[in-house]
């Protein structure tokens, strides 16, 4: 699989981004002060529970907020320009060809009464210029490079499967050669087989073509399959970024903690699972301080007054007063 060249610029940068949501004409706070990069062939998993503002981030990299959404600071740079991600009109001649989305629930995301072959010759027409014929070989050809029989193109969507529903989704987003591909839970509702099929098949993409892969998911077992960076969401801030194998063998936030401790892992043998206590917050009850204090099992005085940063830890970042503090703890002992 294709390492990212970390030496290299970055191909996107997310730069303070947050995102509001308007309930009766009050702001609501969906995402805050989200920063991160990724590099070309870099695969970047963002993990969390619903509601943790993975969606949202996506949606707004891609310019496809919903109507009662916006972007209230920050940016998004591709090739270290700014993206018009807060203009619809001015974001359409990005998407497809820089930035493609694989959308969650590929029934829902395909068009029932139009043959998948013409639905993935459309952006080839509307993005490239293809003549029709031109489009409909270039769909064949998507078909067979992401598994499926290029006869199967005058298929309706019902009359795929769901693994080749998602298969047949990948290859729309990958119709005009992007840098980027925002997969949104493209395994969700797919049995284990099927979901090792479709992340093998992201894996194998990803190294003949070098793309760049965002993938949303709140399974963490996805991500330590899939990708090299792991950034850990919770009511709409990172609160952890690191490389894969860090982040597991060495989780620094709380949260990540739990996460991981909720995972089955057949290597510990009889494993006892943890469930993660209490409720996220929700956009209109979120507490002071910390977020996460009221279920951290870690929490410390100042969680309940003052917001963490998101500080450099070692190879990646963590939002943790109590990292903070036994980290200045250590340097205090270190220079005694």
């Amino acid at each position: 699989m294709t390492k990212p060249n970390q030496a290299t610029a970055p191909l996107l940068e997310v730069d303070a981004l947050s995102v509001d949501y308007g309930l009766k004409g009050v702001p609501l706070r969906a995402i805050e002060d989200v920063s991160f990069t990724l590099c070309a062939g870099e695969a970047v998993g963002l993990v969390g529970e619903s509601g943790s503002g993975k969606t949202t981030t996506a949606l707004s990299i891609a310019g496809l907020l919903p109507p009662n959404a916006g972007v209230s600071s920050g940016e998004v740079r591709y090739r270290g320009k700014r993206l018009p991600i807060s203009d619809d009109a001015a974001m359409r001649s990005h998407r497809w060809s820089e930035i493609s989305f694989v959308f969650q629930g590929a029934m829902n995301a395909l068009n029932p009464v139009h043959r998948v072959v013409k639905q993935i010759a459309e952006p080839c027409m509307l993005k490239r210029g293809m003549a029709r014929d031109e489009a409909a070989a270039r769909a064949r050809e998507l078909l067979e490079l992401v598994g499926i029989p290029a006869d199967r193109g005058s298929a309706f969507p019902h009359e795929l499967s769901g693994g080749m529903r998602q298969r047949v989704m990948i290859a729309m987003a990958l119709a005009c050669c992007p840098s980027i591909i925002i997969g949104d839970e493209p395994t969700t509702a797919l049995d284990v087989i099927t979901q090792a099929q479709i992340l093998k098949l992201l894996g194998k993409l990803r190294s003949q073509l070098n793309l760049a892969i965002i993938l949303i998911t709140h399974d963490l077992s996805v991500v330590a399959e899939s990708c090299d960076r792991a950034m850990i969401m919770y009511a709409g801030r990172i609160v952890e970024d690191g490389l894969v194998a860090d982040v597991f063998a060495e989780p620094k936030h709380p949260y990540t903690k739990l996460l991981i401790e909720s995972i089955p892992n057949p290597a510990k043998g009889k494993h006892i699972l943890r469930p993660i206590p209490g409720d996220p917050p929700t956009l209109v009850n979120r507490p002071s301080g910390c977020s996460f204090r009221s279920r951290c099992p870690s929490a410390i005085q100042v969680c309940a007054t003052e917001d963490p940063r998101l500080d450099l830890a070692g190879r990646g970042r963590v939002a943790c007063h109590l990292h903070r503090s036994l980290t200045q703890e250590r340097t205090v002992a270190a220079d005694a």
